[in-house]
């Protein structure tokens, strides 16, 4: 069976070769690059010890530095498996969830066709580029040349010129012996509801777009004269080309993405000539609309994280809002986007000509996660002085991140969304807030005061709580006493069983490291064994059996100092449960860096390699983070009150 190119091209695409071959042989950890796609192995055509067998996902190839042996997934699975291809292709295929094309001679003649209306295409181009070199082509060159387009930028996208003539390129491509149905396939004339079809442009600057495979497919004109409403035009949807599914410059892209396996995303074909002629050969472009969802796949089969970057206007913010919006949904572990600003009034091409490549590579390096672009949206301008308000944001954050298909980062996006809540109401407050004195005259203090259990809602509570976890450092400094964070977390599940039960998978593991702290959770795990959760009266009266009476006390005065109202037993369990829910989260962040950060260190201390050291650097900045989140909420931090020392 005879299978369409285009077939064999989709299939490849949506499947990374490393998946094909991983099957097959085990990465070495040391040189291969999984964030990049470029893995190393030991070649499992000819015996070695030494990893020389190399495949990378953006380009789908591989190749042996040892014995020569090269080729795609399917000449992996034919040579290696003895498969014949039509087998490959079709286990490549069930691997893309994409259904093998039916056999019939139709799809064959279509298949035909489409290869003949490339060869057109070609002929087109080739005219176009002639015709920009003519006498006709003087007002094209002069444009280009005010752009600050080089001669070898324009033969490097093949920039051509269509005249100004209704009748050029049809009597061009008749004389080569291309059939009128052929032209009007290519979109290259417009036949509708006209009794003589004629050149569909003219007068234009014309950028051929090309497929995956470097194979133009259709045009993209640029009219020079100020009198046509339609500066940009592209070509009609055809059997070779619908808009949507295409980028500018996606091969030319693909192969110059370098060491950093970064794509950037912009917003039209002259910014992605100048960011190349200024030394980014990894840039793309949507056709004149917004970026669509196939689009966002094609950038994903080229990196994990593309770079979507927008002009510094209005119009440019709110495509990047629009942006954001289809990205959510789609996120997965591996698969996002940061998005690049740039300054207000300047696109990619102005930016590079006025202040070079080093002012492109700024904008670039302060390229902001999805996450912040989201909270930036949501709270830029905005005054959140009533509960209403800030219930209001809390509300849309949550309707956000609801939208994230996958459930691993819907939880990682909800636990972000509410830190940031925390820390952004912190720093609102802190500014209005009336002096400690004064505070206490107008509220009182304690549970009767301004965050009591008659006071603000959850919000308030949440709030309370993560600026006391924040101080749980200090106060084990300062005192020696049982971490804060860790006796929140036990004195909500004893004084709210239910929690138990909602998150026993994350209970029965709990790593604590004060002594006291795991004999009383010890004492609550045998509770549960024994079924005694249905009060946690039962429970403490099983720690009193266990000689844990006086443990526990000191853990309750702990919290009791602290105000940590939304653990104590008379909470509410829809506070309990969200405090509960958050220190959890910051206990685990904290307990999983501490473990990779001592084998780290092991690894440098036996074996210091520059690959180790990397690896204990990024380690010690993601322990970083989570120190700077505590200590970000306890400087924007509001408390119910202040952590006794005494």
């Amino acid at each position: 069976m005879r299978f369409p190119p285009s077939f064999l091209d989709e299939i490849r695409d949506r499947v990374p070769i490393s998946s094909v071959i991983g099957a097959r042989v085990s990465w070495d950890r040391r040189k291969t690059n999984v964030a990049r796609g470029d893995y190393w192995a030991c070649c499992p055509f000819h015996g070695e010890k030494s990893p020389s067998f190399h495949c990378e996902d953006k380009k789908g190839r591989y190749h042996c530095f040892g014995c020569g042996v090269s080729g795609d997934h399917f000449k992996f699975l034919t040579e290696l498996d003895g498969m014949g291809f039509p087998e490959a292709v079709e286990k490549i295929a069930d691997l893309a969830g994409v259904p093998m094309p039916a056999r019939d001679e139709a799809a064959e003649r279509r298949e035909k066709q489409r290869a003949s209306l490339t060869d057109v295409m070609e002929m087109a181009t080739v005219f176009f580029q002639e015709r920009l070199q003519s006498a006709d082509g003087a007002k094209a060159r002069a444009y280009l040349r005010e752009r600050g387009l080089t001669s070898a930028t324009q033969q490097a996208f093949r920039l051509g010129y269509a005249p100004d003539s209704r009748n050029a390129l049809k009597e061009f491509l008749a004389g080569k012996g291309v059939e009128k149905a052929q032209m009007e396939a290519c979109g290259l004339t417009v036949f509708e509801d006209v009794p003589v079809s004629y050149d569909r442009f003219r007068d234009r600057i014309m950028f051929p777009i090309e497929d995956s495979r470097g194979k133009v497919i259709a045009f993209g004109g640029r009219a020079l004269s100020p009198e046509i409403s339609a500066k940009y035009l592209n070509s009609p949807d055809t059997e070779l080309f619908h808009k949507g599914n295409v980028l500018y410059n996606f091969a030319r892209a693909r192969k110059g993405m370098g060491k950093d396996s970064t794509v950037i995303a912009v917003e039209g074909y002259m910014d992605v000539i100048a960011l190349a002629q200024a030394g980014f050969d990894n840039a793309v472009a949507p056709l004149g609309t917004a970026l669509t969802e196939n689009q966002l796949e094609l950038l994903w089969r080229m990196t994990g994280e593309p770079v979507l970057c927008f002009d510094g206007d209005q119009a440019g913010l709110r495509a990047a809002w629009r942006a954001a919006d289809m990205v959510l949904p789609a996120v997965q572990a591996g698969r996002t986007a940061r998005f690049a600003l740039l300054p207000e009034g300047k696109d990619p091409d102005d930016l590079v000509k006025a202040d070079g490549p080093e002012a492109f590579r700024t904008v670039l390096s302060e390229a902001r996660p999805l996450s912040d672009l989201l909270w930036m949206r949501e709270t830029s301008g905005g005054v959140f002085d009533t509960p209403e308000r800030r219930a209001e944001l809390e509300k849309t954050l949550r309707e956000l991140t609801s939208r994230i298909k996958d459930e691993s980062v819907r939880y990682h996006y909800s636990q972000e969304m509410r830190e940031r809540v925390l820390a952004f109401f912190g720093a609102q407050r802190s500014r209005q807030q009336p002096r400690h004195g004064e505070r206490d005259r107008n509220f009182g203090k304690g549970q009767g005061g301004q965050w009591g259990k008659g006071g603000a809602g959850p919000t308030a509570g949440r709030l309370a709580v993560s600026d006391s976890l924040a101080r749980s450092a200090m106060v084990k400094r300062a005192g020696g006493v049982m971490p804060l964070r860790e006796t929140a977390i036990v004195a909500a599940l004893v004084n709210h069983p239910a929690l138990i039960d909602e998150n026993f998978d994350h209970v029965e593991t709990l790593d604590l490291s004060h002594p006291d702290l795991r004999l009383l959770h010890s004492a609550l795990i045998d509770a549960v064994a024994h079924g005694v959760t249905d009060d946690s009266s039962a429970i403490i009266a099983r720690m009193g059996e266990a000689g844990l009476a006086d443990a526990w006390q000191r853990a309750m005065a702990l919290v009791r100092r602290a105000r940590l109202w939304p653990v104590m037993e008379d909470a509410a369990i829809e506070d309990a449960r969200d405090a509960f829910a958050q220190a959890l989260h910051l206990q685990r962040s904290a307990s999983t860096l501490h473990k990779e950060l001592k084998v780290a260190e092991t690894a440098l201390a036996t074996d210091p390699t520059d690959e180790n050291y990397r690896h204990l650097v990024e380690i010690q900045a993601q322990f970083r983070d989570v120190q700077a989140t505590e200590a970000l909420i306890e400087g924007f931090g509001i408390s119910s009150g202040r952590v006794d020392r005494a």
